[in-house]
């Protein structure tokens, strides 16, 4: 039964929704995970994840200029890409000691290297970024 008040139709009300948490609080209370906090942890673990790879062009050029990638070398690659990736770096150089390597950020690649001797006397085109690893 509706009551009416100055002509208009007031609903009776006989339940007030509950104030009882939703399925979602509970779950997060009970040890669940937000999905960002998912997606984002997986993003970071596979980033962290990515081995770098060495394209043909880049093995050609690590060959003919007598290019090592050794264990220091592959660290400071490794940990420019991932400072590239935070800041959004797509096809970047990076400088280190020994050389300069041009490098798909998103790929986890080296497409090119130069060495240290020769950078002086390149140009660097179509790159967003540079990193210095020194």
């Amino acid at each position: 039964m509706k009551n009416k008040i100055n002509q208009a139709l007031i609903p009776q009300i006989n339940k007030l929704p509950s104030k009882k948490p939703s399925n979602r609080l509970e779950s997060l209370k009970n040890g669940a995970k937000p999905e960002f906090k998912e997606l984002f942890n997986k993003h970071v673990d596979e980033v962290q994840e990515k081995e770098i790879t060495v394209s043909k062009h880049a093995a050609k050029r690590l060959e003919e200029r007598n290019l090592k990638i050794d264990g220091d070398e592959y660290l400071k690659l490794k940990q420019a890409m991932q400072k590239l990736q935070n800041k959004g770096g797509r096809e970047s150089l990076v400088v280190t000691n020994n050389a300069a390597y041009i490098v798909d950020v998103n790929n986890s690649k080296v497409v090119t290297a130069i060495d240290k001797e020769k950078m002086n006397e390149n140009i660097f085109t179509n790159i967003d970024s540079t990193v210095f690893m020194m």
